[in-house]
């Protein structure tokens, strides 16, 4: 995952601290070009001549270090900076008119916007649960979600554009940004599968799971090596018919009878409702875990300390009794 990230992270942040520096007349005036496809119909449009726009976007390429254009057949075509770019450019100039429309109408101002970026193996149940206390605040909120891998989420995050990272493992002390993991809570995990499943590999549940068909988490979730680990030292030795990154994908694949599944005890209740699927027993022996990163070291934002608040004291400080309410 380091190298992943860091991968990520040198595509990305020397651009980043070009943009700041650029201008952002030639920034719209790309833009322009970007949507319209060629250089003819955005200098129509900017009321420019064809020479001035090409100039200013050279200008603009110059500044940037890179190029944001490749001519196929009588088209541009953006590169991949010139993607990037225009993903910045996209978010800048909509803000620009969301104020517009503000200024016209009267308005004070509007909810501001808390950007989340949650990894895809937080169950989906959770990260409601997680967020829920956010929503709920005097001051709101307009809530923003982005699901993906733990490496582009914390690119995002060392650029400002998110505000929160949720996941299943903490910082690594050597990673090369600097944020802070806070850790929300954890609970044990419970295997469910269904009805069929769940009555054939109940009886003498866990070492009746030698030979289960499971559905495992991938090999980069925090929580398949403590998994496995588990079964080693009980010496079970299911059947792996299938590994997951998105805890979402699984339990659908769980829900049409493919195997059995791993949850966190916290949603397990929930899980069992939505899904169809019963459970054939629970142990706090595989822990889950899961965190907060931010930028912040003592958490100031209102809408993550209420997140953090609620989870140590609510969510998984209940979980236990969560756990006893859905056993077999």
């Amino acid at each position: 995952m380091k190298s992943r990230l860091f991968g990520i992270i040198t595509q990305v942040f020397p651009i980043y601290r070009r943009m700041r520096k650029l201008n952002y007349k030639q920034l719209q005036q790309f833009w322009t070009v970007a949507k319209a496809g060629s250089i003819k119909r955005a200098s129509e449009q900017l009321h420019l001549s064809p020479q001035t726009l090409s100039g200013q976007l050279a200008a603009l390429e110059e500044s940037l270090g890179a190029l944001l254009f490749q001519r196929t057949g009588r088209r541009l075509e953006l590169t991949e900076t010139g993607r990037l770019v225009r993903s910045y450019a996209d978010e800048i100039f909509e803000i620009g008119r969301e104020l517009e429309d503000a200024l016209r109408s009267g308005a004070a101002g509007r909810a501001p916007p808390f950007r989340v970026g949650i990894t895809e193996v937080v169950p989906k149940s959770l990260a409601y649960q997680l967020l829920a206390p956010a929503l709920a605040l005097p001051d709101p909120v307009r809530m923003v979600c982005r699901e993906d891998k733990l490496p582009r989420l914390l690119a995002e995050l060392m650029l400002h554009r998110l505000d929160l990272v949720l996941t299943d493992r903490p910082l690594a002390g050597d990673a090369e940004i600097k944020a802070f993991s806070h850790k929300l809570g954890e609970c044990g995990s419970a295997f469910l599968a269904v009805p069929e499943l769940a009555a054939r590999y109940r009886p003498g549940f866990p070492q009746s799971l030698s030979g289960a068909p499971l559905l495992a988490p991938s090999e980069d979730t925090a929580v398949r090596p403590r998994l496995m680990r588990w079964f080693e030292a009980l010496r079970i030795q299911p059947q792996i018919v299938g590994e997951f990154d998105d805890s979402a994908l699984m339990k659908a694949f769980g829900a049409a009878g493919a195997g059995i599944f791993v949850v966190p005890t916290a949603v397990a209740d929930e899980v069992r409702r939505v899904y169809a699927v019963e459970l054939l027993g629970t142990t706090d022996e595989i822990p889950e875990r899961f965190y907060a990163i931010s930028i912040q070291r003592r958490i100031t934002h209102p809408a993550v300390r209420a997140i953090t608040d609620a989870a140590r004291t609510q969510l998984f400080a209940t979980a236990v009794v969560a756990r006893a309410a859905v056993g077999p």
